[in-house]
């Protein structure tokens, strides 16, 4: 039989629990409106979701194919040697990343305004 102690933390569990799932739901990423692809940590480019495209990259480290349609992009080709970053699922919210580390690759997706605010302003 449970003590009232016991039912106080009980209830006091499902309300923690209750609050952590209703935060994670309302800071779920948002959808994305770019995809920025940066090699070797240098910017290659910045393309909105919402046209479809693929881009081609060629570089001396080889060469990737990225698709991007229906507002989300994924890696149709690549041929580095393992060939993992064909197997990430599409990608179109806010902070997903696509990622080819013997191209140096990174595909991700950002907001229109990421990237463009300053995160800190020192007087």
């Amino acid at each position: 039989m449970l003590q009232r102690k016991d039912r106080i933390l009980i209830i006091i569990i499902v309300i923690i629990a209750a609050l952590s799932a209703a935060l994670t739901a309302l800071t779920r990423n948002s959808a994305g409106e770019l995809l920025r692809i940066t090699i070797d940590g240098e910017l290659y480019g910045e393309y909105r979701l919402s046209e479809s495209r693929t881009i081609t990259i060629h570089q001396e480290l080889g060469q990737n194919e990225i698709v991007i349609e229906n507002n989300t992009a994924y890696m149709k080709e690549a041929d580095c040697p393992d060939r993992y970053c064909m197997d990430y699922q599409p990608i179109s919210r806010g902070n997903e990343t696509i990622i080819c580390l013997p191209h140096k690759l990174v595909a991700e997706v950002i907001g229109a305004s990421d990237g463009q605010q300053p995160d800190v302003i020192v007087q």
